[in-house]
């Protein structure tokens, strides 16, 4: 619906010619902005509210119980059935902090949401077919595991923006809410209050999305991806980590790569470095944590993509 009414207002109402790509990048600018901040409300609310009915010590304790990895799972496996993109994925990412979620589980939701959803299983299986479709969605899994729990061990809670991720309080002094009504108002002016904080950083990041959507040739992609040799893979990914779309244009980009004689593991590393990783991503990112936290989860995702394409390439003629 939201798509529908941008597309009335630019092109109906205003008249602007659909076919110029700058129109197709103010329509993906307008659409995804309002997409994001409508879910960071909607998403932040709602935690809230749910936050109300749980301690935050016992929240926070009851969530690190889990050993090998386990939460870790669960959140990434969450993440997969989340019908996010990497930048709408980050209000759910912050109330999960701002509930207390350990961060390196946060993380893995984080990565595996915009890795893994319906659409893009959907569209790989009629594209792809359902073997390289189910390698790549537990792949997909196992990157955010794997990623999330290295983030975890590290400790790097010091560097989240203390003044947006809810600091630890004292269980004596915890609110107690009276009715429903309360508990609702709690999680909007908490909602509201995050958006007052980030809002801005949103608008540049899509800004950037939408210049880079529109105006990166596929054929460029392709050329430098082909000469790339044994380093194509991460020199895909090094290509694909500043870029930023959607999966109905990521698969078929990756689908074309593919078709034109680039290795399945170079053209899916490339294609999970777009959905997992975009630069738009790290500059809402930056609201939220410093930049030396951004650099770290960056650094260990790109690793863990580009040995994931390398693994591919390996068996490549086992999954046509």
């Amino acid at each position: 619906m939201l798509e529908e009414i941008v597309s009335w207002i630019l092109y109906s109402l205003i008249k602007l010619d659909s076919q110029l790509k700058w129109v197709e990048s103010l329509h993906f600018f307008i659409s995804d902005f309002i997409k994001i901040v409508l879910l960071l409300f909607l998403m932040i609310s709602v935690i809230g509210f749910l936050r109300t009915y749980f301690p935050q010590e016992k929240l926070k304790k009851w969530i690190g119980k889990g050993k090998y990895g386990l939460n870790n799972l669960i959140a990434s496996s969450f993440g997969a059935i989340t019908p996010f993109c990497s930048c709408s994925s980050i209000p759910m990412f912050i109330g999960f902090l701002e509930a207390g979620v350990p961060l390196g589980v946060a993380f893995s939701f984080l990565i595996t949401s915009p890795l893994v959803n319906e659409y893009l299983v959907i569209l790989m299986l009629g594209l792809f077919g359902w073997k390289i479709t189910l390698a790549y969605v537990i792949s997909g899994v196992l990157v955010g595991v794997i990623s999330g729990m290295i983030l975890g061990k590290l400790k790097l809670e010091k560097y989240l923006v203390k003044d947006l991720i809810t600091k630890k309080i004292d269980v004596s002094k915890e609110v107690k809410y009276e009715n429903i009504k309360k508990r609702m108002l709690f999680g909007y002016y908490e909602a509201l209050s995050i958006i007052k904080k980030i809002w801005y950083w949103i608008l540049i990041g899509v800004g950037i999305g939408a210049i880079i959507h529109n105006y990166v040739p596929t054929e460029l992609i392709h050329s430098l991806v082909a000469k790339g040799g044994i380093f194509a893979v991460p020199l895909a990914v090094l290509l694909g980590v500043p870029l930023y779309g959607s999966c109905a244009a990521i698969v078929p980009i990756a689908v074309v790569l593919f078709e034109k004689g680039v290795s399945l593991g170079t053209a899916l590393a490339f294609m999970m470095a777009i959905s997992a990783l975009s630069f738009p991503e790290a500059v809402i990112l930056r609201r939220a944590m410093k930049l030396k936290l951004i650099l770290i989860f960056f650094s260990i995702v790109t690793v863990a993509i580009i040995l994931t394409g390398y693994l591919y390439n390996l068996l490549q003629y086992f999954l046509i």
